[in-house]
């Protein structure tokens, strides 16, 4: 079957020539022509009760028992993903990834691992790409062959063209998570170990400032949500995201998020422009999404003014190279490493480190975020085999006691002082431009 207007194969489940990963056959060709037709007529979104509706008025004699299971299969054939649709309505499903119409990956969060559906051919996998970017409002044709969009359930869609793609059409979409997971469903998962719990809980408290590091998938997004959902909930909190996918658990939050041009390239807002004017909102939290470009200027200069409890996310490979990624994003927008490194010491307070591997995703690092002379330092305060140097000085921020360190953790270790703070000379030290401050 062809899609109108881009030969689309129409293969929602597997495909007409055999079962789907679900064992139903794939929707006849004729009858999502008619559907399609009836459809037509109508006006408004295309919803399930809609392709019922039409169902009925095509003169397919399926009875309501049978145009209730075809529904779901010619919706997504006609405004979801096709046959990859059940894969993303799947429970656990975090991507969805195509390498060709015969190589489709899923990731149920332990790893990618082959699906057995299959897409019909490359133009069948080029035309379910170009709309899909269509329905997000944005264009994939051979002048604009990559694209990077929510798709309107929030799925998040990129894509790429050959030749850009020499092989064929790629595919990604990343599955947001439908529900939020609070601090304790992250205890209870795993992902954060107990006895940080309370630390986490004190450094949203206390409103320090925050940043959530980690790779690709690590569940910095995850993370986020579920520290803001401890904020108090009189606190109005604006996000700023490239695409929507914070759900704090909060009844007063305001969502801003980033335009891409048109198709003559005009019409974008920025995240830099957004966070300007977020801050014109009377943020109590303010909150970029995830920090990559020149916003990270303007966040810095808003939590150097009176903006406390602001966080947000950066991806990075390990705590100790965030301040690299921060000089790096510093000079998209024009500041030097010192300029960077005088406003990041004194806006952010702690960098909490995520890493994904074959075990899964879990926390792995607290740290301080501190001044070396002229040289911006993560410096550790709980890591994964205990306390690090810099444990003392936060649980003197957070009002807890430096000589009870989380469960299964020694105390000791140097001090990161407090933003401004003089440090006492002790026997030993190094010179006074090599103190943390």
């Amino acid at each position: 079957m062809k899609d109108a207007g881009t030969g689309e194969s129409g293969r929602a489940v597997g495909g007409a020539d055999g079962p789907g990963p679900d064992g139903e056959e794939g929707v006849d060709e004729r009858l999502l022509a008619r559907v399609r037709t009836a459809l037509s007529r109508s006006s408004g979104p295309v919803t399930p009760p809609v392709v019922v509706d039409a169902l009925r008025a095509s003169a397919e004699p399926l009875g309501t028992a049978g145009a209730l299971r075809v529904a779901p299969r010619l919706g997504a054939a006609l405004v979801g993903a096709g046959a990859l649709q059940v894969l993303l309505d799947e429970p656990g499903v975090t991507d969805v990834l195509v390498n060709g119409p015969d190589a489709v990956w899923v990731d149920r969060g332990r790893g990618l691992r082959r699906a057995h559906v299959r897409l019909g051919d490359e133009a069948a996998v080029r035309a379910l790409a170009v709309r899909l970017a269509a329905g997000a409002g944005r264009r994939l044709d051979d002048a604009s062959p990559c694209v990077d969009a929510r798709l309107p359930d929030g799925v998040r869609l990129h894509a790429v063209l050959p030749p850009v793609s020499p092989a064929g059409t790629l595919l990604s979409l990343r599955v947001p998570r439908r529900e939020g997971m609070d601090l304790d469903q992250l205890v209870a998962a795993g992902s954060v170990p107990a006895g940080w719990a309370l630390v986490l809980r004190r450094v949203v408290e206390h409103r320090l400032a925050f940043l959530v590091s980690g790779g690709t998938s690590s569940g910095k997004t995850t993370v986020l949500a579920s520290l803001l959902g401890l904020a108090d909930p009189r606190e109005r909190v604006v996000l700023v995201e490239d695409a929507g996918e914070l759900q704090p658990r909060l009844p007063h939050v305001v969502r801003l998020e980033a335009r891409h041009g048109n198709v003559e390239g005009v019409g974008s807002v920025g995240l830099d422009e957004l966070v300007r004017h977020a801050l014109r909102m009377r943020p109590d939290r303010l909150v970029v999404g995830e920090c990559r470009g020149a916003e990270v200027r303007d966040l810095l200069a808003a939590l150097n003014t009176g903006h406390d409890g602001g966080c947000g996310t950066v991806h990075a490979n390990t705590a100790a190279d965030v301040p690299a990624r921060l000089e790096a994003l510093g000079a998209l927008a024009g500041l030097d490493a010192r300029a960077l490194t005088t406003q990041a010491a004194s806006a952010l307070d702690v960098v909490l480190h995520l890493r994904r591997d074959a075990r899964g995703r879990r926390m792995e690092e607290v740290a301080l975020v501190g001044r070396r002379g002229d040289e911006l330092v993560v410096v550790p305060a709980l890591t994964a085999s205990g306390p690090g140097p810099a444990w003392g000085d936060l649980a003197a921020r957070l009002d807890l006691d430096p000589g009870q360190p989380p469960a299964g953790a020694s105390a000791g270790g140097e001090r990161l002082l407090p933003r401004g703070a003089a440090r006492p000379a002790v026997a030993g030290d190094p010179a006074p431009a090599g103190a943390l401050r």
